[in-house]
C-alpha cells in the first residue's frame, strides 16, 4: 500500500478514526493490526518472517536483562544474527552467489549453488536495523525490555515508518506507545499540512522529474552530453524529493495520532562538505551507524591513531554502501563518500588556510556548489542499473555538448526530441519550475516555519492557499502510483 494512492488515503483516515474513538487500552492493539495489515499488502506471507525476529528479539530483549557476562553477550549475538541472517538472505543471496560464480568461473571451476527466486521484503533493511537498535541499547543497559509483546510488536511494526523509516530508537518510541494522546485540533492540522506537503514533493516534483529521468537510465547507451547531465542534475532533486516526501509523509501520520518520529532531513542541499551532508541526509541511518558501527569501531581502533579513525570511517561508509543495495554500484557509491570524508580530515588545516584567503560567503557558496556536484557524480552510481552504466554516464556527460547546443538553436524540434529524450519542452519545464519552487520553499522554512505562518493567516488567505496547493497537485501530478525510491532497500 503506497503513501501516493487512493487506498492508503482511504487506510489513513479509517485508521486513525477508529485509533481516537477506541478507549486508549485497546489502541495499541489497533494500531497493531493495523500495521500488520498495511505490510500485507504488499506480499502477505512476509509478515511470517517479520513475525519471527519479532519473537526472537522480544525473548532476546528480556533474557539480556536478566543475564550477565559472556550469557548476556551470546544472547545479544543471537539476537543479532538471527536480524542480519534474515536480511542477508534475501537481500545478499544472489549477490555474493553471483561473486562466488565469477571466481570459480575464472579458476575453471562451476559453481554448483543454485540461484534462487526470492523477493526482497519490502522495508526489510529498516525495520532490521530498528529491531537490532532495541536489542543493543537493552544490552548497553540503556533501555528497558519491553515486557509487553503487543507493544513490542508494534514499535517494529508502526505502519508509518515501517517501510522506508525513520529507523527509531527504542528511547524514543516505546513509551509514546503506552502513553494516551488525546485528539488535539492543531496537531492534526499540522499532522495533515506535514502529509500534504510530502505527498506534493513525491507526485508533483520527484515523479515529475523521473519521467527523464527513468528514460535516460533506461537505455543510457542512447544519448550523450545534454541529456546525461538533465538526468544526473534531476536525479539529485528526485531522490531528495522522493524520500523526504515519504519522510514527511510518515512524521505527519504518526503527528496527527499524536507520535513524534524522529526528523530524517534537515535542508541536506547547501551542507559545506560530505560529513555534513550525512548529518543532514537520512539522519536516523547515518546517526544509527555512527552509534552501533563507527564509534565502537574507533574505540576498538584507537591504538591505530588517525589510521583506525580513517579505518572506522571506510568500513563505516563501505556498509553504508551495502545496505542501500546488493550490487558494486551501491558499494561504490559508499566508499566514495567514505573518502570524501576521509579527504575531509586530511585537508582540514589546508582548506582552513584557503577559506581565510576569500570571503566568507563566497567560500561557503563554493563549498556548497562543489560538494553537490559530488552528490550529483556519486548518485550516478547510485542510479545507473550496472557498473558499465555509470562509467558510460562518467564517460560520456560532456560529450558533444557543443554541437548539441548549435543544433538546438538551429533546429527547435531537435530540443524536444533528444535534449529532452522525447518529453517535450513542457515536461522539462515544469521539472525546472518544481525544482525552482523546492528550493525556494526551502529557504523559507529554514527561516521560519511556513506551517505556523499559514495557519495565522485570516481564513480567506489560509483557505486560498489550500485550495492552491490541492489544484497544483491534480494539475501538475504524475498520478502514476510510482513506488519510492527506499522501498526497494
Amino acid at each position: 500500500m503506497l503513501f501516493n494512492s487512493v487506498q492508503f488515503s482511504i487506510f489513513f483516515f479509517f485508521v486513525t478514526s477508529i485509533y481516537f474513538l477506541l478507549g486508549h487500552k485497546y489502541r495499541w492493539a489497533w494500531l497493531l493490526g493495523s500495521s500488520c495489515y498495511f505490510y500485507m499488502a504488499f506480499v502477505p506471507v512476509y509478515i511470517l518472517i517479520l513475525g519471527g525476529t519479532i519473537v526472537v528479539d522480544y525473548f532476546a530483549g528480556i533474557w539480556i536483562e536478566k543475564s550477565e557476562g559472556r550469557r548476556r553477550f551470546f544472547l545479544l549475538v543471537i539476537s543479532l544474527i538471527s536480524n542480519i541472517g534474515v536480511l542477508a538472505f534475501f537481500k545478499y543471496f544472489n549477490f555474493l552467489n553471483e561473486n562466488l560464480s565469477f571466481l570459480l568461473h575464472g579458476a575453471g571451476y562451476n559453481n554448483p549453488i543454485p540461484f534462487l527466486s526470492i523477493i526482497l521484503p519490502i522495508g526489510l533493511s529498516f525495520h532490521t536495523f530498528q529491531a537490532m537498535s532495541y536489542t543493543i541499547e537493552v544490552y548497553r543497559g540503556n533501555q528497558k525490555p519491553e515486557k509487553h509483546f503487543g507493544i513490542y510488536a508494534l514499535y517494529v511494526m508502526f505502519y508509518p515508518q515501517l517501510v522506508a523509516g525513520p529507523i527509531e530508537r527504542p528511547q524514543n518510541m516505546l513509551h509514546q506507545f503506552h502513553e494516551k494522546h488525546e485528539f488535539d485540533y492543531d496537531r492534526v492540522k499540522s499532522g495533515i499540512w506535514l502529509m500534504v506537503w510530502g505527498l506534493f514533493k513525491k507526485i508533483v516534483i520527484a515523479d515529475r522529474l523521473a519521467i527523464i529521468v527513468n528514460v535516460v537510465y533506461g537505455n543510457v547507451h542512447q544519448y550523450k552530453g545534454i541529456p546525461l547531465l538533465i538526468a544526473i542534475f534531476f536525479f539529485a532533486f528526485q531522490i531528495y524529493c522522493d524520500f523526504s516526501g515519504y519522510s514527511d509523509i510518515a512524521l505527519g501520520a504518526a503527528r496527527v495520532m499524536g507520535f513524534r518520529l524522529m526528523v530524517n532531513f534537515d535542508f541536506p542541499f547547501g551542507t559545506k562538505n560530505i560529513s555534513d551532508f550525512w548529518r543532514h541526509w537520512h539522519i536516523s541511518l547515518s546517526s544509527w551507524y555512527n552509534d552501533y558501527l563507527y564509534e565502537p569501531l574507533v574505540i576498538a581502533k584507537r591504538n591505530w591513531g588517525k589510521m583506525g579513525l580513517f579505518y572506522a570511517i571506510f568500513v563505516t561508509y563501505f556498509i553504508s554502501g551495502i545496505w542501500h543495495g546488493a550490487g558494486w554500484t551501491f558499494i561504490i557509491f559508499g566508499v566514495l563518500h567514505g573518502l570524501a570524508v576521509i579527504y575531509e580530515i586530511l585537508t582540514r588545516k589546508i582548506r582552513k588556510r584557503i577559506a581565510k584567503l576569500f570571503n566568507r560567503e563566497i567560500y561557503n557558496a563554493a563549498s556548497a556548489i562543489i560538494t553537490f556536484c559530488y552528490l550529483c557524480f556519486t548518485w550516478i552510481f547510485f542510479r545507473a542499473t550496472t557498473v558499465n552504466d555509470a562509467f558510460y554516464v562518467l564517460n560520456h556527460m560532456f560529450t558533444g555538448i557543443g554541437n548539441q547546443v548549435r543544433m538546438m538553436f538551429q533546429h527547435p524540434s531537435y530540443a524536444g526530441d533528444f535534449l529532452f529524450v522525447g518529453k517535450g519542452l513542457g515536461s522539462f519545464t515544469l521539472s525546472i519550475i518544481g525544482i525552482l519552487f523546492l528550493e525556494i520553499s526551502e529557504s523559507i522554512l529554514r527561516k521560519r516555519n511556513i506551517m505556523l505562518w499559514v495557519f495565522d493567516r485570516p481564513t480567506p488567505i489560509r483557505y486560498a492557499i489550500y485550495y492552491s496547493i490541492t489544484i497544483s497537485v491534480i494539475v501538475f501530478g504524475v498520478f502514476s502510483q510510482t513506488k519510492f525510491i527506499y522501498f526497494q532497500f
